[in-house]
C-alpha cells in the first residue's frame, strides 16, 4: 500500500517528495506490534510501567488501581461472554464520563465484541436512529439515563452502571444485571477466546463524516493501537509518573482514544470529572496534582479571561501541558495564555473521527507557536494536498483538500459502502473535507472546511440534519442552515428559512421546534426569512452565499 520511502527524494524540511507528490511525517515513526492476533485490550494491558493507579474519580476521591482495573476488566469480559457475546456483536454504551466507563470499553473490546457510543445530551429519537443503524445486542447505561433508552422503544436489554453504593433496582423490566454484580464474576482463565485479529473491529463511534447525516466509523484494533503508541509517545509518557484530568467526553474519538485507552498503556493516572464545570477542574487539578490538562479552545479562552481569580484561588504549580484539540488556536489565545500561565506549555492537535483521532499535533511551545498551525503529521502519517477542481496533487504552500494516509485511518462507514468510497479511495487515502496547505517546514495549515459541519464548543452539527427537520414543519417550504461565528462557542447553528404563503412564523417558534427534537447544543440559536435559498444547478445549497450574508451585517 504505501509506498517505501528509502528509494524516494523527501525535502527534509517539508517532507514533500515530487516523484509522487506526497507529503511524509517529519515525526520518528513509532513501531507497531507485528502479530496478526492483537485486540487493543491485551496491548495496553500488557505493556510494562511502574504506575499504580489507574483511575481517581474526582467526585467521590475513589482510586482504582491498574491491578483492580484489569481484573474488573476480565470479570465483565467472562460475565459478557457467558452471557453469550461474541465476537463480531455490537453493545452501546450510553453514559457521562466515569471510572466505570472504560472498564466497559475495554472489556468489550476484549472479546472483538464491537463498542458504540452515544452522547448522553442526544434525545431518545436520536439515540432510536443510531441503535436502528448499529443493531446492538444489549446496552451499558446510567439509572439517570436508562428513560432514554426506554423511551427510545428499543427494547434493548440493559446492564446499569451503577455505583456499588447505591442500590438500584435491578428488577425492573429489561435490566438484566449492574455493573457491580458483573465485577464480582471469578474472571474464568480456562475458557477459549475467540482470536481477535488486528483488523477486526473495535469501536464503531458516529461522526456526522465529510457531509450530511451522522454515519458509524468503523475503527479497527490497529486503527487504536496505533493511536495508543502514538500518544505515548508524542507525550513521552513512559518517563515518569504523569495525571491527567479527563474534562473531554469519553464517548468521542478524543475522549475514548486517550483516556478510557491510551493514556492506561503508559501507567499514567487519569482523573475523571463526570462533568465539565470549571471550578471542579481547577480544584481538581490542584488537589492531585495533574500535570496534563486536554481540553478544547472555548475553555482555554475561559481560563484566559479568568486568570486574575483563577490564580488568586488556586495553585496550579503542577499543570505543565495545556493540550487543545477541536480548531486551531489564534495567535491572541496561545500569547495571552502564555503570559498568564507561563509555565504551561501549549500542544495543540488535528484529527478526525475517521482517522481515530490522529493526523497532525504540535509537540513543543515553539511549534505551537506557528501561530494557526494544526501541527506537523503524526508518526507514520502521509498526506496529499489536492486541488479540489482538478483533482491534482499540489506542492508546497498551495492550498487543497488534505488526504491522510495512516495506519489510523478507518476500516469505512458501517454498512455504507457509498459514504465509504466517496472518503477513501482506492489506495487508502481518506479525504479529510479540511482545506489545508502545508508551509515549507512542514506545518499544516487548515484554512477552511470543504465540509460544512458546525462546530459548536467542540461538537459537530449537521446542517443537514437541521434541514431535514426544519421541512417537516408545516409552514416552512424551504431552510438552510449555516455555522455563525460566535467568540464564546466558536460557531452556532443558525438557520435561513422560507414560509409559506400567508404563514407568520416568527423566529422564536422556529428556535423553539427544534430545540424539542434535538440535543441542546443542536438548536438553532438565530433565524432569518428569506424569499428562497440560494441553490446552484443541481440543488445544493450555496451556503457560502448566506454565510456571506449572515456575516456581512456583522
Amino acid at each position: 500500500m504505501a509506498e517505501s520511502n528509502s528509494n524516494l527524494t523527501i525535502d527534509p524540511r517539508s517532507g514533500f517528495c515530487k516523484s509522487n507528490s506526497v507529503f511524509y511525517s517529519k515525526r520518528k515513526p513509532i513501531s507497531l506490534p507485528q502479530t496478526d492476533f492483537l485486540d487493543v485490550t491485551t496491548f495496553i494491558s500488557s505493556r510494562p510501567h511502574h504506575g499504580k493507579t489507574a483511575f481517581i474519580d474526582a467526585a467521590t476521591g475513589r482510586h482504582l488501581s491498574f491491578k483492580d482495573l484489569w481484573k474488573a476488566v476480565d470479570s465483565v469480559a467472562t460475565y459478557l461472554y457467558d452471557m453469550g457475546i461474541r465476537k463480531g456483536h455490537v453493545i452501546l454504551l450510553l453514559s457521562p464520563n466515569s471510572i466505570f466507563f472504560p472498564i466497559v470499553c475495554l472489556s468489550v473490546m476484549s472479546l472483538g465484541a464491537i463498542i458504540t457510543t452515544t452522547n448522553p445530551l442526544n434525545t431518545p429519537r436520536e439515540i432510536a436512529k443510531q441503535i436502528a443503524n448499529s443493531k446492538p445486542s444489549l446496552a451499558f447505561t446510567t439509572p439517570e439515563l436508562v428513560s432514554k433508552l426506554t423511551e427510545s422503544n428499543s427494547n434493548l436489554p440493559i446492564i446499569l452502571i451503577d455505583d456499588e453504593t447505591n442500590t438500584s433496582p435491578k428488577t425492573k423490566a429489561g435490566i438484566l444485571t449492574t455493573l457491580s454484580e458483573m465485577v464480582k464474576k471469578e474472571p474464568s482463565g480456562s475458557r477459549v477466546r475467540e482470536r481477535v485479529n488486528q483488523d477486526d473491529t473495535a469501536t464503531l463511534l458516529y461522526s456526522s463524516g465529510t457531509t450530511g447525516e451522522s454515519k458509524g466509523v468503523v475503527s479497527s484494533h490497529k486503527n487504536l493501537i496505533t493511536m495508543v503508541q502514538t500518544i505515548v509517545e508524542r507525550f513521552r509518557l513512559n518517563e515518569g509518573d504523569h495525571k491527567f484530568v479527563c474534562t473531554v467526553p469519553m464517548f468521542h474519538i478524543y475522549g475514548l482514544a486517550a483516556f478510557a485507552t491510551g493514556i492506561l498503556a503508559s501507567g499514567s493516572t487519569i482523573i475523571v470529572l463526570s462533568k465539565f464545570e470549571m471550578g471542579e477542574m481547577l480544584s481538581t487539578i490542584e488537589k492531585y496534582g495533574a500535570s496534563y490538562l486536554p481540553l478544547v479552545p472555548p475553555i482555554l479562552v475561559a481560563l484566559i479571561n479568568g486568570a486574575d481569580q483563577v490564580g488568586a484561588r488556586y495553585n496550579l504549580s503542577s499543570l505543565k501541558f495545556v493540550l487543545s484539540g477541536g480548531a486551531p488556536l489564534s495567535k491572541e489565545v496561545i500569547e495571552g495564555f502564555s503570559e498568564k500561565y507561563p509555565g504551561v506549555t501549549i500542544l495543540q492537535g488535528y484529527g478526525l473521527t475517521e482517522s481515530t483521532g490522529i493526523g497532525a499535533s504540535t509537540d513543543t511551545l515553539e511549534e505551537s507557536r506557528r501561530y494557526g498551525t494544526a501541527g506537523l503529521l503524526s508518526p507514520n502519517t502521509e498526506a496529499k494536498i489536492v486541488d479540489p477542481e482538478s483533482g491534482k496533487a499540489l506542492p508546497v504552500n498551495q492550498t487543497g483538500e488534505l488526504w491522510l494516509r495512516a495506519p489510523t485511518v478507518m476500516k469505512g462507514y458501517f454498512s455504507n459502502a457509498e459514504a465509504t468510497s466517496s472518503t477513501i479511495d482506492s489506495e487508502g487515502w481518506l479525504r479529510t473535507g479540511d482545506l489545508c496547505y502545508i508551509d515549507d517546514d512542514g506545518f499544516i495549515f487548515v484554512v477552511d472546511r470543504l465540509k460544512e459541519l458546525i462546530k459548536y464548543k467542540g461538537y459537530q452539527v449537521p446542517p443537514a440534519e437541521l434541514e431535514a427537520l426544519l421541512l417537516t414543519h408545516l409552514e416552512i417550504s424551504d431552510a438552510a442552515v449555516i455555522p455563525f461565528p460566535d467568540e464564546q462557542v466558536g460557531q452556532f447553528p443558525m438557520a435561513y428559512v422560507v414560509r409559506k404563503a400567508g404563514s407568520n412564523l416568527s423566529e422564536k417558534a422556529v428556535m423553539d421546534f427544534v430545540a424539542g427534537l434535538v440535543a441542546p447544543y443542536k438548536r438553532i440559536r438565530r433565524v432569518a426569512f428569506i424569499a428562497a435559498i440560494p441553490k446552484n444547478p443541481s440543488g445544493k445549497i450555496l451556503r457560502k452565499d448566506l454565510i456571506k450574508l449572515a456575516t456581512s451585517k456583522l
